[in-house]
């Protein structure tokens, strides 16, 4: 996902979006704890994903707040 996704979502889609990939992180640490995962690079993928959501959400929050 580009920022420029996340930043088009209306807030509710940002906050399902961001409880999804949220969930699908910690399923993927519970998987690495019992099993081998076949891409590790998905934690990274992951990671930032959520961490440009919050992003955009933050942004928001700041340009409502000015406003």
């Amino acid at each position: 996902m580009k920022y420029d996704e996340a930043n088009k979502m209306s807030a509710e889609e940002q906050a399902v979006e961001l409880d999804r990939l949220q969930r699908k992180l910690f399923d993927l640490r519970c998987a690495k704890q019992t099993e081998k995962i076949e891409a590790p690079s998905d934690f990274k993928k992951l990671r930032r994903d959520i961490a440009r959501i919050k992003t955009s959400q933050h942004q928001r929050m700041l340009a409502e707040k000015s406003s």
